[in-house]
């Protein structure tokens, strides 16, 4: 019998996945569970139409990923932070921090998990961090600390 998935199922497949299996396992366990239903042509329809709009959410989120990163490459984050003369900073520049500088000076939320700090930053000058968009996407992105 072919079944359409309605969540992933291990050893057999993934959510959206039309596959063959038993009758039996079909009717006695997947069925009555809601794992799957059974693969009809308005059921078929239905999942190819999803298929095709999640293609399309995919496809403009990718681009807007890029847009994002394109605009990311070309700009200078200032970030201000308590200092303590000689160019040190009083405990050092974190994620948050320079996402909330990014948010005020661009409006591009990005959460602070996607943005990666090679090393601690605690001095002053500027530095380069990635940032991770989705889809493998990443950018680097210039931050330049500034002392209070």
């Amino acid at each position: 019998m072919k079944v359409i998935l309605l969540q992933d199922v291990r050893g057999k497949g993934k959510k959206g996945q039309m596959l063959e299996v038993s009758d039996g396992y079909a009717r006695n366990y997947m069925l009555p569970r809601k794992i799957a239903i059974e693969a009809t042509a308005d059921a078929v329809n239905t999942m190819r139409m999803n298929d095709k709009a999640t293609q399309e959410r995919i496809a403009k989120e990718k681009a807007e990923a890029m847009e994002v990163s394109r605009k990311l490459r070309e700009m200078t984050v200032v970030v201000n932070a308590k200092g303590g003369g000689n160019g040190r900073l009083f405990g050092s520049v974190t994620n948050q921090e320079i996402a909330d500088a990014l948010k005020a000076k661009t409006g591009i939320a990005l959460d602070k998990r996607k943005i990666v700090i090679n090393d601690a930053i605690k001095n002053v000058g500027t530095y380069t961090v990635t940032c991770k968009l989705g889809y493998e996407i990443t950018a680097p992105l210039t931050v330049k600390i500034e002392e209070i």
